[in-house]
């Protein structure tokens, strides 16, 4: 039987197997995205202010794919990746920077725990550092060089990264009014509101984001209509019909991932 790249009751399936999580971890991309000093590399290919959803889909595609194939597949899909950044790199005549990539990895990390924070519980430090090692095998598969061997090596390195390789620039201006134009206003509400609730301090001051979320209050509600299954209704209602589907599509990960016992602070 073919061994599994992430163990199937490992806390990382059960975050990247609900639609309510990557959606956080989506909207906790796509603001920190904009304000990666790399940010130029995607829009040297054009994809990202024609369609910054689909880009962002597609990052969240790949991961999701990596957390529930066996190792091959998982190889697979990483070296995929890989050949992907080394065409492009080909194209333009540069190398993308190694911090580049692993500012990637790390708001993937991060936001897989601010996520899971925010809409369920606190994580136990074996649950985070079991994050950080399944995001460090994948950076290490692609070859990324620098990168930190533990989970308290990575908060350091996580930290200097906030500070020192994002600003705010024409690029982020130009990709949230891209955001907002796919979107709507309504929508792009939604998705600013979620965003002050799960990016770290340095991303909100860069944003001009206040501390507060408006939608915080309506979380506990949202959670209650997990529980008589009403919460598709609400995402029918707010989520953009192009992707309902493709959301929708997220919740239907192995059901081995859910399976895991609840842990207390």
């Amino acid at each position: 039987m073919p061994t599994p790249f992430v163990h199937p009751h490992s806390i990382v399936r059960h975050i990247w197997g609900t639609s309510d999580t990557i959606l956080f971890i989506f909207a906790g991309a796509a603001a920190e995205f904009a304000l990666n000093k790399a940010v130029d590399w995607l829009y040297f290919t054009g994809r990202l202010p024609a369609d910054p959803l689909g880009r962002l889909f597609s990052t969240v595609g790949y991961a999701r794919r990596i957390v529930f194939s066996d190792e091959a597949g998982a190889h697979r899909a990483i070296d995929s990746m890989a050949h992907i950044h080394a065409a492009v790199e080909a194209k333009r005549g540069e190398q993308i920077p190694d911090w580049a990539y692993r500012d990637v990895l790390f708001l993937l990390i991060d936001y897989s725990i601010r996520a899971f924070e925010v809409l369920e519980r606190p994580l136990s430090q074996d649950e985070k550092e079991e994050i950080f090692r399944v995001f460090y095998r994948v950076g290490d598969r692609m070859g990324v060089r620098g990168l930190p061997d533990n989970f308290t090596d990575w908060q350091r390195m996580r930290h200097q990264h906030l500070q020192h390789d994002l600003k705010y620039s024409p690029y982020t201006k130009d990709l949230f009014r891209q955001y907002r134009h796919h979107l709507g206003p309504l929508r792009y509400f939604l998705l600013r509101e979620a965003q002050v609730l799960v990016v770290p301090q340095r991303v909100r001051e860069l944003l001009g984001f206040r501390k507060f979320s408006l939608i915080a209050p309506l979380l506990s509600t949202y959670r209650i209509s997990r529980r008589f299954r009403l919460d598709w209704v609400l995402k029918t209602l707010i989520l953009p019909p192009a992707y309902r589907e493709e959301i929708r599509a997220l919740d239907e990960a192995p059901s081995d991932s859910r399976r895991r016992t609840k842990q207390t602070a």
